[in-house]
């Protein structure tokens, strides 16, 4: 299993560093990204400090991890149909789904590079933030945040393979991108908090995994919240990622099934 994990790794690797101007662009537009809401906050100034008393009372703190670490939710949403969508577009999904590789794990090893990326990109939101805008991480909890991200990852990524499913069976147009990618950030708190939502759409928020996601790590990143503290949102991300996992890979075996009997494995 190392050896394939290496081997879809490299051929990633090599993949992304012949496109070095690539990875410029990437980091002027995170650098932009936060200078953007850098300055947003300052016209916003005080006058949210009320609705964000318990993450610190800071706007710019707050939007910096919401943009940061939502960026994980993107790429498990997508990650996993691009990586579909680009075998089938390259002629290889068949071959790599003949191998003794079980599915999942070809599903997983194929967007691990992707997460890894983001992974990076998160590491240069905080770093940016806290060098160049004075974004103060010396509270943080780094062992609770790394749990946090373990299970958004997880829970993320059972939705990823969900769309993945409908990209296998439809080609085009995935209802679970779009209500999770587009939707959840509106009402996940990524960009304010759900306070100011009318009370019927903060609670919907309940409903999506990046409203935990997002509120644990700003406590345990902001507020240097303990175990004890994040437990809630623990809980809510595990028992999310203990439903979605088992039902994202029953509909991908599913929906090679399909495809395979519809004879549309290959065609994109």
């Amino acid at each position: 299993m190392l050896s394939k994990i290496i081997a879809f790794l490299k051929r990633d690797f090599k993949s992304e560093v012949s496109y070095r101007f690539s990875f410029l662009m990437n980091l002027f537009s995170i650098l932009f990204s936060i200078a953007t809401f850098f300055f947003l906050s300052k016209l916003i100034g005080k006058s949210v400090g009320f609705q964000l008393k318990e993450y610190g009372g800071d706007y710019f703190s707050f939007v910096l991890i919401g943009i940061a670490f939502s960026s994980f939710l993107g790429t498990g949403l997508s990650s996993f149909s691009s990586t579909i969508s680009g075998a089938q577009s390259e002629g290889t999904l068949e071959a790599m789904l003949i191998t003794p590789t079980k599915v999942s794990g070809i599903i997983v090893m194929a967007s691990l590079w992707d997460f890894l990326m983001t992974a990076f990109d998160v590491i240069l939101y905080l770093a940016l933030g806290s060098l160049l805008f004075g974004v103060n991480l010396s509270k943080a909890n780094v062992p609770g945040a790394l749990l946090v991200l373990i299970l958004t990852v997880t829970a993320f990524s059972g939705l990823g393979i969900i769309s993945a499913s409908f990209i296998m069976v439809l080609k085009r147009g995935d209802p679970i991108n779009w209500l999770f990618g587009t939707f959840s950030s509106f009402v996940g708190g990524t960009f304010f908090p759900i306070t100011v939502l009318p009370v019927w759409l903060q609670k919907m928020a309940y409903l999506f995994p990046i409203f935990y996601a997002l509120r644990a790590m700003r406590h345990a990143v902001l507020q240097g919240f303990s175990f004890m503290a994040l437990l809630p949102d623990i809980a809510a991300l595990a028992l999310f990622s203990l439903i979605i996992l088992p039902i994202s890979m029953v509909a991908f075996k599913k929906a090679i099934k399909f495809a395979k009997t519809d004879g549309s494995l290959v065609t994109y």
